[in-house]
């Protein structure tokens, strides 16, 4: 049973019943006050509790958590909406021909954080938000669009997962992630030096100083980049850029002390000490989750920079007395989730019970674990020089299927078409832009500049293609996986308490999660972890023999994980 909530009054609810045949049952309007209490019987109530359907979850399910009532089943209509809408498996159905509306600008925010490439170009936060029509309609119309697109059973399963996810991330908010301020404090001291009352740190300082020296520059300041390539370049480097991997190529004094310097100024900036102070609460870091804020369907999110955690203040994250956590991670995700993609035996095989890099190098492939992995990062992210451009023939050899799917897709973005993950959601059409060059290149009088520019940008948009259909489907592999976990921590839960009173997940980051549990469910716990991986690879790939290892590791604080 389905139960739809809406607003249609300041200060009302309403809740209309519709069974699982999608006739519409009883429907009542109450003060928005009652809702905890409605919602809390229907959750307690014997048997199957409804799902809740409702706009958005990030509105809807905080104020329930705060009163204490945990759902287990939603329908999140905006999340759902986005992927009906752009799915290709949706493309004849009345969703998804329906000129744009209020609910094409409840997508998720654009105002995140994320480390995907492709992230900022198809997130959006508009400025305003129009009153949304009906979320009952809106459902039906939903409803229509799964049972008529080409694959109902997919689609069924990406918007119960995506819905999933939105419960996890309000839910992982509210618990906050365990945090202790005084081994933040003390970590950054270790590194930084004590916290400075204005300016740079001590250790920092003393870094620029020596800098200065060493390159004759008594003005320098290293934060500046132009600053500091002129310097170098002063000093007879011949650099043409500050990044990083360009310097440790280099062999100078001054080259050490800069890159220590750029890696305590990014640790100081993003997490120092006025991070600690902004987003570390009662001994709780509570970021802003956006799931599917990324368009592959990752997840994102606003303020914080959780997906971005540093090594070095991660043993700040620690468990309360009596408590542990559980940090787990999946092994080489990504590859295993393009072998059953591909449905690549020979992949699935060299990567059954072990190490999937050194499987490869097993079957003679390549010679170093090494290569194994740069040759299966080049045919994922589509690199075509260096080390990945000389191995990716003898990848293609060994594992035909894997790296035919990737090159399909790759060939499919560049014609500007559109691929689709494993569960059902589609790439974003490139852009106006995008078109523009191509008909410009393709034009009688095109010119040589214009022809180079098309090339450049098909290329490019095959590579985001060729990416997508692996990243997409391995997003979906972590929401089952989370559900299903999800699923198994309540089991271990005490039954009438408040979810944070048993096993309950406090951080996800792609491939890995981590969860906080009374120590004497650890074990149980780190069981349910693996099980939960291995049933989220049947749920995408049925009885195809692909593994999906994962190590569950029962620390005391997530620095000791790794």
């Amino acid at each position: 049973m389905h139960i739809v909530l809406d607003r249609p009054a300041r200060g009302e609810v309403s809740a209309t019943r519709i069974d699982d045949s999608g006739e519409r049952g009883e429907s009542l309007t109450m003060p928005s006050g009652e809702l905890a209490a409605f919602v809390a019987e229907h959750e307690s109530a014997p048997g199957t509790p409804p799902r809740w359907v409702w706009s958005d979850t990030r509105s809807w399910y905080p104020p329930l958590l705060e009163s204490g009532v945990a759902v287990q089943r939603c329908h999140d209509l905006a999340l759902a909406h986005a992927i009906l809408r752009a799915s290709a498996l949706c493309a004849a159905t009345a969703l998804a021909n329906a000129p744009a509306g209020a609910w094409d600008q409840r997508s998720p925010a654009a105002d995140s954080e994320s480390e995907t490439d492709h992230s900022t170009l198809f997130e959006f936060d508009p400025p305003s938000v129009p009153a949304l029509p009906s979320a009952e309609a809106e459902f039906v119309l939903q409803q229509d669009a799964v049972a008529t697109c080409a694959d109902p059973g997919r689609l069924r399963l990406l918007l119960a997962a995506e819905s999933a996810g939105a419960l996890i991330a309000a839910e992982m908010q509210h618990a906050g992630l365990p945090y202790s301020v005084e081994r933040h404090d003390a970590l950054l001291t270790a590194l930084l030096g004590p916290r400075p009352r204005y300016g740079r740190p001590p250790i920092m300082e003393e870094l620029v100083a020596e800098l200065r020296g060493l390159l004759d520059a008594p003005a320098l300041n290293p934060d500046s980049p132009p600053e500091v390539l002129k310097a170098l370049q002063r000093a007879g480097l011949m650099v043409t850029s500050t990044r990083s991997w360009e310097l440790r190529e280099i062999e100078h004094p001054a080259i050490a002390p800069l890159l220590r310097y750029k890696k305590l100024s990014r640790l100081y900036s993003a997490n120092g000490w006025t991070w600690l102070d902004t987003w570390v609460a009662d001994g709780r870091f509570r970021p802003d989750y956006i799931p599917g804020g990324v368009v592959t369907g990752r997840w994102a999110t606003r303020g914080g920079g959780a997906l971005q955690l540093p090594k070095e203040v991660r043993g700040a994250v620690v468990a309360d007395p009596g408590w542990k956590l559980v940090v787990a991670d999946a092994a080489q995700l990504e590859p295993r989730i393009l072998t059953g993609l591909a449905a690549d035996t020979a992949m699935a095989a060299a990567g059954r019970g072990r190490d999937l890099y050194a499987g490869i190098v097993a079957t003679g492939a390549v010679a170093e674990r090494a290569h194994a992995k740069v040759a299966m990062l080049g045919a994922m992210y589509g690199a075509t020089t260096g080390d990945s451009g000389r191995l990716m023939p003898r990848l293609a050899r060994a594992f035909p299927r894997a790296v035919r799917l990737v090159e399909d897709a790759a060939r499919t973005g560049e014609n500007g078409g559109i691929v689709t993950s494993r569960l059902g959601r589609s790439s974003p059409p490139p852009g106006s832009g995008w078109r523009r060059a191509q008909e410009a290149a393709s034009a009688s009088d095109s010119t040589p500049a214009e022809e180079r520019r098309a090339r450049t940008q098909a290329r490019d948009w095959g590579r985001f293609t060729r990416n997508f259909v692996v990243q997409s489907s391995a997003a979906e592999w972590a929401l089952c996986w989370m559900a299903e976990l999800r699923n198994r921590l309540s089991a271990l839960s005490p039954p009438e308490r408040p979810f944070t009173a048993g096993p309950h997940l406090v951080y996800f980051l792609h491939d890995e999660v981590i969860v906080h549990t009374p120590a004497e469910l650890a074990d149980a716990v780190a069981e349910s972890v693996t099980a939960s991986a291995a049933a989220a690879g049947r749920l995408l790939f049925g009885d195809f023999p692909v593994d999906f290892p994962v190590t569950a590791a029962i620390v005391d604080d997530y620095g000791a994980a790794k």
